[in-house]
């Protein structure tokens, strides 16, 4: 139904105002009697083979949805309703900001793509913590990141601000260097940086009374030079694993006419270096930590092809937009169909 009906009306308008619309509609028909029980009850797979102990956490299954969709924590309480085991709001910054001007948001149909150069758009941490108050028993990540005004030099206090704002209010943090949408972020991911910061940030957590799992979302765009920096970084800062990976920069093999719209590309174009990064990071670390698979899952067979690579957990995105709520629950059947 999604993809005869829904999906082509949608593509119709401006992606990004079908994103809002769509936010709104499922607000709406959520609270409606029934209707979240209706969601749960066509798209929630339960069976205690799916739940995995990862990094502390238990997920009730390892489908999770990546951060970028719910960036403002609004909709997690019904977004979990269609499935998913867990929800990454974010990315939040200290302070609430507009993003980068209009357009940024473009859909690559002929690619099963999207391009987006949003620019880290949210209300700020302190929104976002007021609705996450409200949360009942939905795990949560929290995906974190600077403003764009702030310089990189005080890049970490920025990270600090959403870490503290946040840290009672979420089971894991990732902290976000990666994203191709902000001036001179990734530069972040340079080794002697980003140590700092993941150390500034992983001290801070040891100075609580319970610690909350630290992970680190990764571009995809890395280097195996620079993946192996990544490798030795986790050791010595001891956080508790990787996000592989976030948008990509490389335009390589696109056949929309809109592919060279600037900004971070995700969908089917990813899907294959993604868990080419995953399995470089498994397999060279020999599994030292876990890694959240996450770039052009589209289908059970890729979501499985990243599990095997050396995911621990899968996220989708853009999979999601294409085709709709019935890929996760096809993920996780294929899960159960495996164990067989």
């Amino acid at each position: 139904m999604y993809k005869l009906l829904i999906r082509p009306l949608f593509f119709l308008f401006d992606p990004e105002e079908v994103h809002y619309f769509t936010f709104s509609l499922i607000h709406l028909i959520s609270k409606i009697p029934g209707f979240s029980w209706l969601f749960r009850k066509l798209y929630l797979v339960e069976d205690k083979r799916l739940e995995r102990e990862v990094f502390g956490l238990k997920f009730k299954n390892p489908v999770g949805l990546a951060a970028g969709f719910d960036k403002d924590a609004k909709l997690y309480q019904e977004l979990s309703d269609f499935g998913f085991g867990f929800i990454e709001i974010g990315t939040v910054t200290p302070v609430g900001q507009e993003g980068n001007p209009k357009k940024r948001l473009f859909r690559l149909k002929e690619d099963s793509a999207i391009i987006n150069r949003m620019g880290f758009n949210n209300g700020g941490v302190t929104e976002a913590v007021e609705r996450l108050k409200n949360n009942k028993n939905v795990l949560i990540g929290g995906n974190i990141g600077k403003n764009k005004i702030t310089p990189n030099e005080n890049a970490t206090n920025d990270y600090e601000i959403c870490f503290d704002a946040l840290f009672d209010h979420v089971d894991y943090f990732v902290v976000n260097v990666s994203s191709p949408n902000t001036p001179n972020l990734r530069e972040l991911q340079d080794k002697k940086p980003l140590t700092e910061l993941l150390q500034t940030l992983q001290n801070k957590n040891l100075s609580k009374s319970i610690q909350k799992p630290i992970l680190l979302k990764i571009a995809p765009d890395l280097t195996d030079e620079q993946l192996l920096d990544i490798i030795d970084i986790v050791a010595i800062t001891k956080i508790a694993g990787v996000i592989a990976t976030n948008t990509t920069i490389s335009r390589e093999g696109l056949l929309s006419d809109n592919k060279s719209e600037m900004g971070g590309l995700s969908g089917k174009p990813l899907t294959k270096r993604a868990t080419e990064v995953i399995r470089f990071l498994s397999e060279k670390s020999n599994n030292a930590f876990p890694i959240i698979g996450v770039g052009g899952i589209h289908s059970a067979q890729d979501a499985l092809e990243k599990l095997e690579a050396g995911a621990s957990l899968i996220q989708l995105y853009t999979g999601f937009i294409y085709e709709g709520p019935q890929l996760v629950k096809d993920i996780n059947t294929a899960i159960l169909e495996k164990l067989k």
